[in-house]
């Protein structure tokens, strides 16, 4: 993963854009209805049940758009919510209030759809030493905000982009001319340029697997639409020469007995491709 630094820095990012995308030259229904001294409260009002995800992020927001609006945590990102619960209460400029509203709402109730979903699935890893990990399919321009949602529902972050960690799949393999070739190119190039980021290599069969570890240099190898007995077999030729991660597939249904299989990883782009978002809202307080 990238440094914090560079995250916050795609964290601001999102916001700025968000911000001009939403607001442009201005709300005109608020700036025409309401006074521009006027101040009001709102809450953070929950509809529905799960991992409660983006209070920090909503902080930022709220930072950004108006550095006097003050907010009241009651429930902090990670913890568990149900109906009716209120996560926190923003008070200040009710202009302000209302134009970072839409923003805090999006981001919140997709992170915390991803957080659920995460926290089910490490659930299911409970006993073992597998750990689930997202994948880059995840929204364009909001990656940041869904990697961190999986971090909140205890899951780990795979590489953050193309660009900080080097993972070798099938295609590459192809047209590099194969496995030793790809891994030998990778190395020469990452010293010429004097990167220092990490290799992973794809595994499609036992074979690859066999020839994967007679290079050195690879960081982790990623098992790859194996079945239960293959991936047994694969983590015990590999032993203690790198990380495993399996991927492909794996559902619900079928996590714990890969992990069972002895992998440190296993991947799942269903944590933020197949999400339905919590049902949140932000209603004024009297």
């Amino acid at each position: 993963m990238i440094s914090q630094e560079q995250f916050n820095k795609e964290l601001d990012l999102i916001i700025a854009n968000a911000i001009r995308e939403d607001i442009g030259d201005g709300d005109h229904t608020s700036l025409s209805c309401i006074p521009a001294d006027a101040t009001g409260k709102a809450k953070l009002l929950v509809k529905d049940e799960g991992i409660i995800a983006g209070v920090e992020f909503a902080k930022m927001v709220f930072a950004y758009v108006d550095p006097e609006l003050e907010v009241e945590t009651l429930i902090n990102d990670g913890e568990k919510v149900k109906y009716g619960d209120i996560v926190f209460y923003v008070s200040g400029k009710s202009q302000s209030i209302l134009m970072a509203e839409r923003l805090v709402l999006n981001a919140m109730q997709r992170m915390s759809a991803i957080a659920t979903k995460t926290k089910f699935f490490a659930n299911l890893l409970e006993g073992t030493k597998t750990k689930v990990l997202d994948t880059r399919k995840t929204t364009p321009g909001i990656r940041a905000l869904e990697k961190w949602a999986v971090k909140i529902g205890g899951g780990e972050n795979h590489r953050f982009a193309l660009y900080d960690m080097v993972m070798i799949k099938d295609n590459h393999i192809d047209f590099a001319g194969g496995i030793t070739q790809a891994i030998t190119k990778t190395k020469k190039y990452l010293a010429e340029k004097g990167l220092d980021i990490k290799i992973i290599v794809e595994a499609r069969s036992l074979e690859e697997i066999e020839e994967i570890i007679q290079n050195e240099g690879v960081y982790r190898i990623l098992i790859d639409n194996f079945n239960y007995e293959d991936t047994r077999k694969a983590v015990a030729m590999i032993g203690e020469q790198c990380l495993t991660e399996s991927s492909g597939g794996i559902n619900e249904k079928t996590i714990r007995e890969y992990a069972e299989c002895g992998v440190d990883f296993i991947s799942s782009g269903a944590l933020t491709h197949s999400v339905y978002n919590m049902d949140l809202s932000l209603k004024a307080v009297d």
